[in-house]
Formats: structure tokens, C-alpha cells, sequence
């Protein structure tokens, strides 16, 4: 293990038997990927999501989160996307990591037990000190928002 390295124990469940581990595809990967653990073919029609389960459960060390990412191929290839992007996993959850995933695209989507179907970064949690104060300083941007800095 290296200083970038974070074990995470992770508890595989009994209809995630003989799925790959969340994986990093390459080297310098941030997001492992996570798999599909169904008993059948799903398929999720133009506009429908569904949560779909990963086999395992998991617990972070404390001071961390799991972020549950699209994959790129999917959102670019198929209109697949995670709805509530990212997802985020607390320290403390210890039930199944599941990935709602919803259709963007114009097509069904066939989901298999195995196939990759989103990706999960690991990242450190700090959690704020929150303060009441009758004023907060003053920026170049001010309350400005939703387009305000302009489109260039």
C-alpha cells in the first residue's frame, strides 16, 4: 500500500457472489467501478430510473465519504446517469451501496448481473464549525448567482 492507498473493508453479499470487488480500471483512476448485482436483465425505459444493487456493503474509515458517480461511456454513449449525482455514502452507513440510475436517452437500456454501471471516489469529510453572524463580508461577486459571473 502506498500513501494514496485507503483500505476500505467491504462485506460481499449473497446475490454479489463472484463479482469483482469495486475496481480501479487503470493506474491513476479516481472512481473504482462498481457493478450490477441482479438476478435477471433489467431494462429501464427513456426516462425511468431504478436503484440498482452492488452486491456488498461496506464500512469507510471515519472522516471519509464514497461518492457515486455516472460512468462517461454510459452518459455519453447511452444518456445513462446516476440521478442524484454524486451519491454520497456516509462513514457510518453499513446496509448495500446501491446506484439510482435513470435513462437520459431517447432508448431502453439493458442492465446484466456484472456489467459496470458506475463509479465510486473515495474523499475526505470535513465537517464545518457553523456560525451565526449578522454580516458576511463583502466580495467583487456579492449575491449574484445562476449566471451572473457571464457565459465567457
Amino acid at each position: 500500500m502506498n500513501q494514496h492507498q485507503l483500505t476500505v473493508h467491504i462485506q460481499r453479499l449473497p446475490h454479489g457472489k463472484g463479482l469483482d470487488s469495486p475496481h480501479y480500471a487503470s493506474t491513476h483512476a479516481a472512481g473504482a467501478d462498481l457493478r450490477a448485482a441482479i438476478d435477471e436483465e433489467m431494462v429501464l425505459q427513456s426516462g425511468e430510473h431504478a436503484l440498482i444493487p452492488t452486491g456488498f456493503a461496506m464500512a469507510l474509515p471515519a472522516g471519509y465519504e464514497a461518492q457515486v458517480r455516472p460512468r462517461s461511456g454510459l452518459a455519453l454513449k447511452h444518456g445513462i446517469s446516476v440521478l442524484n449525482s454524486p451519491g454520497t455514502i456516509d462513514a457510518d452507513y453499513r446496509g448495500e451501496v446501491g446506484v439510482i440510475l435513470i435513462n437520459h436517452g431517447k432508448h431502453p437500456f439493458h442492465i446484466q448481473h456484472g456489467d459496470r454501471i458506475a463509479q465510486m471516489i473515495i474523499a475526505p469529510v470535513r465537517q464545518a464549525d457553523w456560525k451565526e453572524v449578522e454580516t458576511l463580508d463583502t466580495t467583487e461577486r456579492g449575491a449574484g448567482g445562476f449566471g451572473s459571473s457571464g457565459k465567457c
